[in-house]
């Protein structure tokens, strides 16, 4: 097979499930034979997942590998310059992946460019990283968005719930089993490094803070899409000698988390530990790992959290509902009370506990990151 140069274009690599997906698809399909894989982004703030990106550089420096290189096209995330920064760099690979809303338009029409002005028709490949956006109810938009999409070989969806959900919003010849343009669209399931989260060494800094109490763990951005809300409500329910919550993660709803969790009266139990690159240390350490969220494409913080030998919990909605149900505890969306009336029940039930943590262990198993790299690598080589 001759050599294959990809580039994933994504609007930044700030931490969240898409960029993640990003650096791991980088740095496992360079490490392929005659393979290589870099990185685009829009807004080119320096960042841990940048860092990361270095480091395994430099642990791969001196062989056959070539490094990944991240190139930075600006600052911000919607710029009509990058149609044209693309096309000149679009030029130089054979497969352009790309990831969020203003990549997937720019990418596009950068194709366009690329093919009239420098003769080049790279292969276009996206993924839809959840089941819904605000775009998909503005009825002006449905059409740029059919054109956007035919402009792509191949659109990857992280869930089959979210396949579901593009099909019935694109239509027609998208949803005809018979069409050509039927097979454009799959799914491949997000993956995690499970063996790497299960045998991680628990934070001893959070087992020596949190004491005697059990520890519920949720890792997510503070944004619209996740519901820390209902966690914090959760806690005024339970015992403050025996529980408190770790929130992970950063954003634009953190303080008025903490202004809810002030309000409670529960301030004293909730750990607001901010942007971690350590996650598999701080979900060992813990004690139940739950998502609560309002929609989900699929979480990357799910399979994690079902990773980690942990009883995990989450709301029943797209995307969490697909892969917990039947395995880890489903809660009603908002339903304070049911969260802290399952928490209780597994925390004073060790068999039910450690029946819970083993089943929702061997479902993370069938989200194995190796498993996603090789559904991408499918989809990326040439068939005859």
């Amino acid at each position: 097979m001759k050599n294959m140069r990809i580039l994933q274009v994504i609007t930044s690599l700030l931490t969240g499930g898409a960029e993640h997906i990003v650096v791991q698809l980088a740095e496992r399909l360079t490490l392929k034979p005659g393979v290589h894989c870099d990185i685009c982004t829009f807004d080119g703030e320096e960042t841990p997942f940048c860092r990361e990106i270095e480091q395994w550089n430099e642990a791969h420096a001196g062989g056959d590998i070539q490094p990944i290189r991240i190139i930075r096209l600006g600052k911000g995330v919607y710029s009509v310059r990058y149609i044209w920064q693309l096309a000149r760099l679009m030029r130089l690979y054979d497969i352009v992946h790309t990831h969020n809303s203003s990549p997937q338009l720019f990418a596009a029409c950068a194709k366009v460019l690329c093919t009239v002005v420098h003769g080049h028709l790279p292969m276009l490949c996206t993924t839809e990283h959840n089941t819904s956006n605000r775009k998909r109810s503005w009825k002006w938009y449905a059409p740029i968005e059919s054109w956007m999409y035919s402009q792509y070989s191949h659109i990857v969806c992280i869930s089959k719930i979210a396949e579901d959900k593009l099909r019935e919003y694109m239509g027609g010849k998208w949803l005809d089993p018979s069409s050509p343009w039927y097979i454009r669209i799959s799914t491949i399931n997000n993956g995690v490094d499970v063996e790497k989260i299960y045998t991680a060494q628990p934070d001893a800094a959070l087992l020596k803070l949190k004491g005697d109490r059990r520890a519920v763990v949720m890792i997510a951005r503070f944004r619209a899409q996740k519901d820390q809300d209902t966690l914090v409500r959760a806690l005024t329910r339970l015992d403050k000698q025996q529980y408190e919550l770790w929130l992970v993660g950063v954003g634009e709803r953190q303080v008025e988390v903490e202004a809810l969790a002030r309000q409670l009266g529960v301030s004293d139990n909730v750990r607001f530990l901010g942007l971690r690159m350590d996650v598999p240390n701080v979900l060992r350490a813990a004690d139940i790992v739950v998502m609560s969220s309002h929609w989900e494409g699929l979480s990357l913080s799910n399979v994690e959290g079902m990773s980690a030998g942990k009883p995990f919990l989450a709301s029943r909605v797209n995307g969490l509902r697909e892969v917990t149900e039947g395995y880890g505890v489903m809660f009603g969306e908002g339903n304070d009370a049911e969260v802290a009336k399952i928490v209780t029940r597994l925390c004073e039930d060790p068999a039910l506990y450690g029946f819970v943590a083993a089943r929702c262990h061997r479902r993370a198993m069938q989200y194995d990151i190796g498993k996603m790299v090789e559904g991408y690598y499918e989809i990326y080589r040439p068939h005859p």
